[in-house]
């Protein structure tokens, strides 16, 4: 399977490796799955597990998984893009809890969409928060300026270990 790699100004965005399993661990942590379906992995082997899961889907050519590192190297977080052979691929995005608020997640979700944009020519996402998830709405607000956002479906829900979520969806459709 061929690695993709994209860089930024401060970042390297790098296909998902299972080398990135222990900061992947540590970082998707409880504050970080507070609004979010997912709960922190409960041990080492279940985060190995659904790691090995998102490379089968990568070679599968079902999705993109990237890890978010500093420019030195330094593990930041994650970005995914989950359905890629869908009409509306799904974003996905976290950034560990002492990296948030520095402008990461925008910088390294703009760069993963052009990417996509270019590369499968998709020009239609989904996007999904609990409205309760300040950061996620702010960062939505920021794309703004690239993509038409259209207010979906909201949906209360709970989640098989008891989180009950406040979820909006939105399409962002490239301008």
């Amino acid at each position: 399977m061929m690695k993709d790699m994209i860089r930024t100004e401060r970042l390297r965005i790098e296909s998902l490796d299972i080398q990135y399993l222990k900061d992947y661990f540590d970082g998707f942590n409880k504050e970080i799955t507070k609004f979010q379906w997912p709960d922190p992995f409960p041990d080492m082997d279940s985060a190995r597990n659904v790691l090995q899961g998102f490379l089968n889907e990568m070679k599968r050519g079902e999705s993109l998984y990237f890890s978010v590192l500093s420019g030195s190297a330094s593990f930041l977080g994650s970005v995914e893009i989950h359905g890629l052979i869908e009409d509306r691929p799904e974003l996905g995005i976290w950034i560990v809890a002492g990296e948030q608020n520095k402008g990461y997640a925008k910088e390294a979700l703009c760069a993963v969409l052009d990417y996509v944009r270019s590369k499968y020519d998709k020009k239609v996402f989904f996007y999904e928060a609990d409205i309760r998830n300040k950061a996620s709405m702010k960062l939505l607000h920021k794309l703004e300026s690239d993509y038409e956002i259209i207010k979906h479906e909201f949906e209360a829900v709970t989640t098989d270990s008891g989180k009950e979520l406040e979820l909006q969806g939105y399409i962002l459709k490239a301008l």
